[in-house]
Formats: C-alpha cells, sequence, structure tokens
C-alpha cells in the first residue's frame, strides 16, 4: 500500500505551486516498479484507489504547439476531441522528449502542475464526478490528491469529453 507523505515535505515543483496557492492536498506516495506496464494502473493498484479517480497527464503537439490533456488511467485520450476542445484542427501525441523537455518532468511522472511552461489544459469533464482526484505529484511513485475544482484552477484547464 502507499505510504502518507506531509505535502509540506514533497518537495516538488507541484507541490510549490500547490502550496503557494494555498491549495488543500494530499500526498500520496508507492514503490515505483520500474517494470510496470501502465504508470497509472500501477498506481491506483498501488494506492488502493479506482482507477477512474486517478488522472494522467499527456502533452500533445498542435499547429499552435504543445497542450496538456488530463485523462483518467484507464482511458484513453481521443485525440479530435481535445483538438476540439483546444479549437485547433487536430492534436497529436506529444514525443516523449519533447513533453520531458517542455514540462520538467520525467514521463510517467509528468505532472499537470508546476510544469516549466505553462501550457493550455483540458482536464476531462469526468473529473467532475468526484470529490477528489489523483494526478502526479511530478514523480514516478508520488501522485497528489486535490479537488477537480482547485486541479482546474491551478493548471488554467478547461473542462470537456476528452477520453474515450
Amino acid at each position: 500500500m502507499g505510504k502518507r507523505a506531509r505535502p509540506t515535505h514533497a518537495g516538488t515543483p507541484a507541490t510549490t505551486v500547490l502550496t503557494r496557492a494555498g491549495i488543500a492536498f494530499e500526498v500520496l506516495t508507492y514503490d515505483h516498479d520500474p517494470g510496470a506496464g501502465s504508470f497509472g494502473l500501477e498506481a491506483a493498484a498501488a494506492l488502493g484507489v479506482e482507477p477512474g479517480r486517478v488522472f494522467k497527464t499527456l502533452l500533445v503537439t498542435t499547429d499552435h504547439g504543445l497542450a496538456v490533456g488530463i485523462v483518467p488511467v484507464d482511458r484513453s485520450l481521443d485525440l479530435k476531441a481535445i483538438a476540439t476542445a483546444l479549437r485547433v484542427k487536430k492534436a497529436a501525441m506529444a514525443e516523449p522528449g519533447d513533453a520531458e523537455r517542455s514540462s520538467g518532468y520525467v514521463v510517467g511522472g509528468i505532472s499537470p502542475i508546476g510544469q516549466k511552461r505553462a501550457l493550455p489544459t483540458v482536464l476531462d469533464e469526468s473529473a467532475n464526478d468526484h470529490d477528489t482526484i489523483l494526478v502526479s505529484g511530478g514523480r514516478r511513485g508520488f501522485d497528489v490528491e486535490l479537488s477537480p475544482t482547485d486541479l482546474a484552477s491551478v493548471t488554467r484547464a478547461s473542462c470537456a469529453p476528452i477520453s474515450r
């Protein structure tokens, strides 16, 4: 099972941003298995949380640059839907190296919060079905739990149906 740590000792750009913004959150940690096939499903299982409450952060490239999609780990990002939500012609998954350089995080630990550059962000509307959701806190094996409203606020995300 996951260990719970105090947010003030978390020490990632994501937790720093949340603390400075005065947003309530809880840190959840677990021992990451480097051989795990899905970082998000691993997190859900390790933390004992239903996969629909654990959200993954995916970067896409559009004709207007990079953008962020946040969707449940048991679903896929619908590229046509995120393009519509971003009001661009099309979106494609960003190359992992581009995602890491832009966000400042490593793949499997990319948080939507505290990225090096603020990017247009879309949160899947299913997040609003839950009081709290989990997203990466900026490292593999390190998640933060917060309300979808606070996540949307701190990332300036719009909400739209972007998963399938």
